[in-house]
Protein backbone atom coordinates (compact mmCIF):
# COMPACT_ATOMS: atom_id res chain seq x y z
CA UNK A 1 0.00 0.00 0.00
CA UNK A 2 1.12 3.78 -0.74
CA UNK A 3 1.54 6.19 1.91
CA UNK A 4 -1.22 8.96 1.48
CA UNK A 5 -1.91 11.02 4.20
CA UNK A 6 0.94 11.55 7.24
CA UNK A 7 0.54 13.40 10.35
CA UNK A 8 4.16 14.09 12.14
CA UNK A 9 5.11 14.94 15.64
CA UNK A 10 1.15 16.44 15.49
CA UNK A 11 0.19 18.64 19.10
CA UNK A 12 -2.95 20.22 19.49
CA UNK A 13 -4.44 22.13 22.78
CA UNK A 14 -7.93 24.08 23.27
CA UNK A 15 -7.58 26.53 26.02
CA UNK A 16 -4.50 25.11 27.28
CA UNK A 17 -5.69 22.02 27.44
CA UNK A 18 -3.87 18.86 25.74
CA UNK A 19 -5.61 17.48 23.14
CA UNK A 20 -3.17 15.49 20.51
CA UNK A 21 0.16 14.99 22.28
CA UNK A 22 2.90 14.10 19.86
CA UNK A 23 1.09 12.03 17.45
CA UNK A 24 2.30 10.48 14.67
CA UNK A 25 0.12 8.59 12.31
CA UNK A 26 0.41 6.92 8.34
CA UNK A 27 -2.66 6.55 6.13
CA UNK A 28 -2.44 4.05 3.25
CA UNK A 29 -4.37 4.72 0.44
CA UNK A 30 -7.64 3.37 -0.42
CA UNK A 31 -7.83 2.03 3.18
CA UNK A 32 -10.72 2.08 5.40
CA UNK A 33 -9.24 3.81 8.88
CA UNK A 34 -11.30 4.20 11.84
CA UNK A 35 -10.30 6.46 15.03
CA UNK A 36 -11.82 4.94 17.67
CA UNK A 37 -12.07 5.76 21.39
CA UNK A 38 -14.34 8.01 23.51
CA UNK A 39 -15.51 11.14 23.56
CA UNK A 40 -12.44 13.84 24.24
CA UNK A 41 -10.09 11.24 23.39
CA UNK A 42 -8.75 13.44 19.64
CA UNK A 43 -10.36 11.55 17.25
CA UNK A 44 -12.51 14.63 15.83
CA UNK A 45 -9.59 16.73 15.94
CA UNK A 46 -7.31 14.80 14.12
CA UNK A 47 -10.38 14.43 11.21
CA UNK A 48 -10.76 18.59 11.45
CA UNK A 49 -6.93 18.66 10.95
CA UNK A 50 -6.57 16.58 7.55
CA UNK A 51 -9.75 18.06 6.70
CA UNK A 52 -8.11 21.90 7.29
CA UNK A 53 -10.47 23.33 9.82
CA UNK A 54 -8.07 23.45 12.39
CA UNK A 55 -4.51 24.04 12.36
CA UNK A 56 -1.82 22.20 15.04
CA UNK A 57 -0.03 23.78 17.42
CA UNK A 58 3.44 21.67 16.16
CA UNK A 59 3.48 19.17 13.50
CA UNK A 60 2.89 18.87 10.25
CA UNK A 61 0.47 17.58 7.96
CA UNK A 62 1.65 15.47 4.28
CA UNK A 63 -0.34 14.33 1.93
CA UNK A 64 1.19 12.31 -1.12
CA UNK A 65 4.60 14.29 -0.72
CA UNK A 66 3.24 17.48 -0.14
CA UNK A 67 2.86 19.83 3.59
CA UNK A 68 -0.51 21.00 3.54
CA UNK A 69 -0.44 21.68 7.35
CA UNK A 70 -1.60 25.42 6.56
CA UNK A 71 -3.66 24.66 2.86
CA UNK A 72 -7.26 25.93 3.35
CA UNK A 73 -9.99 23.83 3.57
CA UNK A 74 -11.15 24.19 0.08
CA UNK A 75 -7.74 23.12 -1.96
CA UNK A 76 -7.97 19.81 -0.16
CA UNK A 77 -8.27 16.95 -2.08
CA UNK A 78 -10.24 15.93 0.72
CA UNK A 79 -14.20 15.87 1.44
CA UNK A 80 -16.42 15.20 4.96
CA UNK A 81 -19.49 13.77 5.97
CA UNK A 82 -21.16 15.11 8.97
CA UNK A 83 -23.62 13.15 11.33
CA UNK A 84 -26.06 16.28 10.49
CA UNK A 85 -26.44 15.72 6.82
CA UNK A 86 -27.21 19.44 5.95
CA UNK A 87 -29.38 19.06 3.24
CA UNK A 88 -31.13 21.72 1.46
CA UNK A 89 -34.46 20.97 2.03
CA UNK A 90 -35.21 23.37 -0.79
CA UNK A 91 -33.65 21.72 -2.85
CA UNK A 92 -34.64 18.14 -4.40
CA UNK A 93 -32.06 15.21 -4.25
CA UNK A 94 -30.64 15.65 -7.74
CA UNK A 95 -30.29 19.50 -6.97
CA UNK A 96 -28.81 18.73 -3.77
CA UNK A 97 -25.91 16.30 -5.19
CA UNK A 98 -25.02 18.58 -7.96
CA UNK A 99 -24.56 21.67 -5.97
CA UNK A 100 -20.99 21.20 -5.22
CA UNK A 101 -20.56 21.20 -9.21
CA UNK A 102 -22.85 24.12 -9.99
CA UNK A 103 -20.19 25.88 -7.55
CA UNK A 104 -17.44 24.50 -9.80
CA UNK A 105 -19.27 25.60 -12.93
CA UNK A 106 -19.24 22.15 -14.05
CA UNK A 107 -20.83 21.99 -17.67
CA UNK A 108 -24.78 20.74 -17.37
CA UNK A 109 -23.94 17.22 -19.52
CA UNK A 110 -21.17 16.59 -17.38
CA UNK A 111 -23.13 16.90 -14.07
CA UNK A 112 -26.28 15.26 -15.29
CA UNK A 113 -23.63 11.81 -15.87
CA UNK A 114 -22.39 12.64 -12.33
CA UNK A 115 -25.07 12.53 -10.41
CA UNK A 116 -27.12 9.61 -12.24
CA UNK A 117 -23.54 7.95 -11.27
CA UNK A 118 -23.87 9.10 -7.85
CA UNK A 119 -27.27 7.67 -7.52
CA UNK A 120 -26.51 4.56 -8.87
CA UNK A 121 -23.62 3.85 -6.11
CA UNK A 122 -25.92 4.88 -3.30
CA UNK A 123 -28.51 2.62 -4.80
CA UNK A 124 -31.32 5.43 -5.21
CA UNK A 125 -31.84 5.98 -9.18
CA UNK A 126 -35.01 7.23 -9.71
CA UNK A 127 -34.81 9.31 -6.64
CA UNK A 128 -33.69 12.65 -8.63
CA UNK A 129 -37.29 14.48 -8.23
CA UNK A 130 -37.71 13.38 -4.94
CA UNK A 131 -37.63 16.28 -2.26
CA UNK A 132 -35.17 15.60 0.83
CA UNK A 133 -38.02 15.37 3.88
CA UNK A 134 -39.50 13.27 1.90
CA UNK A 135 -36.56 10.58 2.26
CA UNK A 136 -35.90 8.48 5.14
CA UNK A 137 -33.11 8.88 7.72
CA UNK A 138 -31.32 6.18 5.60
CA UNK A 139 -31.50 7.32 2.21
CA UNK A 140 -30.91 11.13 3.21
CA UNK A 141 -27.31 9.69 4.61
CA UNK A 142 -27.19 8.18 1.18
CA UNK A 143 -27.52 11.56 -0.65
CA UNK A 144 -25.28 13.06 2.03
CA UNK A 145 -22.84 10.45 0.89
CA UNK A 146 -23.48 10.96 -2.91
CA UNK A 147 -23.35 14.43 -2.60
CA UNK A 148 -19.65 14.41 -0.91
CA UNK A 149 -18.37 11.96 -3.37
CA UNK A 150 -19.68 13.96 -6.59
CA UNK A 151 -16.75 16.14 -6.67
CA UNK A 152 -14.20 12.97 -6.88
CA UNK A 153 -12.31 13.51 -3.41
CA UNK A 154 -9.28 11.62 -2.65
CA UNK A 155 -10.24 11.44 1.03
CA UNK A 156 -13.29 11.35 2.60
CA UNK A 157 -13.86 11.95 6.09
CA UNK A 158 -16.68 10.77 8.04
CA UNK A 159 -17.18 11.99 11.54
CA UNK A 160 -19.88 9.73 13.01
CA UNK A 161 -22.28 9.69 9.71
CA UNK A 162 -24.65 6.82 11.21
CA UNK A 163 -24.75 7.86 15.03
CA UNK A 164 -28.49 9.55 13.94
CA UNK A 165 -30.31 6.22 13.04
CA UNK A 166 -31.35 3.37 14.74
CA UNK A 167 -29.38 0.16 15.41
CA UNK A 168 -31.28 -1.75 12.27
CA UNK A 169 -30.58 1.03 9.77
CA UNK A 170 -27.39 1.86 11.11
CA UNK A 171 -26.16 -2.03 10.63
CA UNK A 172 -27.62 -2.07 7.23
CA UNK A 173 -25.40 1.30 6.29
CA UNK A 174 -22.53 0.13 7.48
CA UNK A 175 -22.64 -2.45 4.81
CA UNK A 176 -23.32 0.14 2.27
CA UNK A 177 -20.58 2.09 3.50
CA UNK A 178 -18.41 -0.87 3.25
CA UNK A 179 -19.13 -1.44 -0.49
CA UNK A 180 -19.51 2.14 -1.41
CA UNK A 181 -15.69 3.05 -0.10
CA UNK A 182 -14.41 -0.91 -2.24
CA UNK A 183 -16.31 0.37 -5.29
CA UNK A 184 -14.61 4.08 -5.21
CA UNK A 185 -11.46 2.85 -4.30
CA UNK A 186 -11.94 6.45 -2.13
CA UNK A 187 -9.72 6.62 1.62
CA UNK A 188 -12.03 6.83 3.96
CA UNK A 189 -11.08 8.43 7.30
CA UNK A 190 -14.24 7.41 9.53
CA UNK A 191 -14.57 8.40 13.16
CA UNK A 192 -16.43 6.28 16.07
CA UNK A 193 -17.24 5.71 19.68
CA UNK A 194 -18.62 2.52 18.74
CA UNK A 195 -16.35 -0.74 19.25
CA UNK A 196 -18.40 -2.87 16.78
CA UNK A 197 -19.14 -0.37 14.20
CA UNK A 198 -15.21 -0.18 14.13
CA UNK A 199 -14.19 -3.97 13.78
CA UNK A 200 -17.03 -4.54 11.03
CA UNK A 201 -15.81 -1.32 9.15
CA UNK A 202 -12.36 -0.73 9.02
CA UNK A 203 -9.35 -2.06 7.28
CA UNK A 204 -6.95 -0.72 10.00
CA UNK A 205 -8.31 0.46 13.42
CA UNK A 206 -6.70 3.92 15.41
CA UNK A 207 -7.54 3.16 19.32
CA UNK A 208 -7.11 6.89 21.32
CA UNK A 209 -7.10 8.06 24.78
CA UNK A 210 -6.46 11.19 25.91
CA UNK A 211 -4.93 12.08 22.51
CA UNK A 212 -2.06 9.30 22.73
CA UNK A 213 -2.56 6.27 19.96
CA UNK A 214 -2.82 3.77 21.95
CA UNK A 215 -2.72 0.73 19.28
CA UNK A 216 -2.63 0.63 15.63
CA UNK A 217 -3.85 -2.53 13.52
CA UNK A 218 -6.74 -4.92 11.62
CA UNK A 219 -9.68 -5.36 13.67
CA UNK A 220 -8.66 -9.06 14.30
CA UNK A 221 -5.18 -8.22 15.55
CA UNK A 222 -6.63 -5.08 17.83
CA UNK A 223 -9.39 -7.65 19.59
CA UNK A 224 -7.05 -10.91 19.72
CA UNK A 225 -3.52 -9.05 20.15
CA UNK A 226 -4.55 -5.72 22.37
CA UNK A 227 -1.31 -4.32 23.65
CA UNK A 228 -2.54 -3.12 27.01
CA UNK A 229 -5.10 -3.57 29.28
CA UNK A 230 -7.24 -0.22 28.17
CA UNK A 231 -7.53 -1.56 24.58
CA UNK A 232 -8.76 -4.81 25.96
CA UNK A 233 -10.99 -3.14 27.65
CA UNK A 234 -12.11 -0.79 25.21
CA UNK A 235 -12.71 -2.83 22.40
CA UNK A 236 -14.85 -5.93 22.86
CA UNK A 237 -15.88 -7.09 26.39
CA UNK A 238 -12.81 -8.77 28.51
CA UNK A 239 -11.97 -10.14 31.29
CA UNK A 240 -8.74 -8.13 32.95
CA UNK A 241 -6.73 -10.09 35.70
CA UNK A 242 -3.93 -9.52 37.51
CA UNK A 243 -1.04 -12.18 37.29
CA UNK A 244 2.67 -12.93 37.34
CA UNK A 245 4.50 -14.85 34.49
CA UNK A 246 7.24 -17.03 36.31
CA UNK A 247 8.83 -17.66 32.55
CA UNK A 248 7.85 -18.21 29.25
CA UNK A 249 4.53 -19.97 28.68
CA UNK A 250 4.38 -20.19 32.38
CA UNK A 251 1.71 -17.66 34.15
CA UNK A 252 -0.13 -17.77 37.85
CA UNK A 253 -3.38 -15.42 38.00
CA UNK A 254 -6.89 -16.19 40.26
CA UNK A 255 -4.29 -18.48 42.43
CA UNK A 256 -4.08 -21.13 39.52
CA UNK A 257 -1.50 -21.50 37.36
CA UNK A 258 -1.45 -21.99 33.53
CA UNK A 259 -0.23 -22.71 30.22
CA UNK A 260 0.13 -19.94 27.96
CA UNK A 261 1.87 -18.85 24.67
CA UNK A 262 3.90 -15.74 25.70
CA UNK A 263 7.32 -15.03 26.15
CA UNK A 264 9.68 -12.48 26.56
CA UNK A 265 8.74 -11.44 29.84
CA UNK A 266 10.75 -11.74 33.39
CA UNK A 267 11.65 -13.74 35.54
CA UNK A 268 8.01 -13.30 38.18
CA UNK A 269 6.93 -10.15 36.04
CA UNK A 270 3.68 -8.69 37.37
CA UNK A 271 1.33 -8.71 34.37
CA UNK A 272 -2.19 -8.31 33.17
CA UNK A 273 -4.11 -11.05 31.80
CA UNK A 274 -6.70 -10.62 29.57
CA UNK A 275 -9.37 -13.41 28.49
CA UNK A 276 -12.43 -12.88 26.29
CA UNK A 277 -15.64 -13.79 27.08
CA UNK A 278 -16.17 -16.16 24.69
CA UNK A 279 -13.15 -17.90 26.07
CA UNK A 280 -13.85 -18.75 29.25
CA UNK A 281 -15.20 -22.46 28.76
CA UNK A 282 -17.40 -23.51 31.11
CA UNK A 283 -17.51 -27.04 32.58
CA UNK A 284 -18.51 -29.18 35.57
CA UNK A 285 -16.58 -28.47 38.45
CA UNK A 286 -14.82 -31.28 38.46
CA UNK A 287 -13.11 -30.73 35.08
CA UNK A 288 -12.68 -27.08 35.61
CA UNK A 289 -9.19 -25.44 36.30
CA UNK A 290 -11.08 -22.95 38.37
CA UNK A 291 -14.67 -23.45 40.23
CA UNK A 292 -17.31 -20.63 41.01
CA UNK A 293 -20.67 -19.63 41.36
CA UNK A 294 -23.03 -17.89 39.16
CA UNK A 295 -24.02 -14.73 39.88
CA UNK A 296 -26.18 -13.71 37.28
CA UNK A 297 -27.45 -14.91 33.61
CA UNK A 298 -28.90 -13.14 30.74
CA UNK A 299 -30.45 -13.91 27.62
CA UNK A 300 -28.97 -11.58 24.81
CA UNK A 301 -29.86 -13.01 21.90
CA UNK A 302 -27.44 -15.50 20.34
CA UNK A 303 -25.39 -16.60 23.81
CA UNK A 304 -25.88 -15.82 27.34
CA UNK A 305 -23.97 -14.04 29.75
CA UNK A 306 -23.11 -14.69 33.12
CA UNK A 307 -21.21 -13.62 35.89
CA UNK A 308 -18.99 -16.39 37.75
CA UNK A 309 -17.67 -15.28 41.47
CA UNK A 310 -14.31 -17.43 41.92
CA UNK A 311 -13.26 -16.11 45.09
CA UNK A 312 -11.12 -13.06 44.64
CA UNK A 313 -12.33 -12.39 40.73
CA UNK A 314 -15.32 -12.55 39.11
CA UNK A 315 -15.30 -13.41 35.34
CA UNK A 316 -17.30 -12.35 32.57
CA UNK A 317 -18.96 -15.80 30.24
CA UNK A 318 -20.65 -16.17 27.44
CA UNK A 319 -21.51 -19.25 26.50
CA UNK A 320 -24.91 -21.26 24.14
CA UNK A 321 -26.08 -22.95 27.83
CA UNK A 322 -27.73 -21.08 30.62
CA UNK A 323 -26.73 -22.13 34.09
CA UNK A 324 -28.66 -21.32 37.19
CA UNK A 325 -27.89 -18.88 39.71
CA UNK A 326 -26.42 -20.13 42.33
CA UNK A 327 -24.96 -23.15 40.64
CA UNK A 328 -21.08 -23.99 41.10
CA UNK A 329 -19.63 -24.25 37.89
CA UNK A 330 -16.01 -25.05 36.62
CA UNK A 331 -13.97 -22.73 34.28
CA UNK A 332 -11.77 -23.55 31.52
CA UNK A 333 -9.36 -21.63 29.18
CA UNK A 334 -6.96 -22.83 26.62
CA UNK A 335 -3.42 -21.35 26.51
CA UNK A 336 -4.16 -19.53 22.92
CA UNK A 337 -6.62 -17.45 24.33
CA UNK A 338 -5.03 -16.56 27.34
CA UNK A 339 -3.26 -12.64 26.54
CA UNK A 340 -0.38 -11.75 28.75
CA UNK A 341 0.27 -8.11 28.75
CA UNK A 342 2.85 -5.69 29.99
CA UNK A 343 1.30 -3.65 33.33
CA UNK A 344 1.06 0.01 32.21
Amino acid sequence: MTLQIELKNINKAFDDHPVLVDLNLGIEEDEFLTLLGPSGCGKTTILRLIGGFETPDSGSIIFEGRDITHLPPYLRPVNTLFQQYALFPHLNVYENIAFGLRIKKIQEAEIKKRVGEMLNLVNLRGFDKRRVESLSGGQQQRIAMARALVNRPEVLLLDEPLGALDLKLRKDMQVELKRIQQETGITFIFVTHDQEEALTLSDRIVVLNEGVIQQIGTPIGIYNEPSNAYVADFVGESNIIEGVMHRDYDVTFSNHRFVCVDVGFKTDEKVDVVIRPEDVEIVSPQEGMLTGRVLSCLFLGVHYEMRIDTGNEVYLAHSTIARDVGDTVGIRVIPDNIHVMRKG
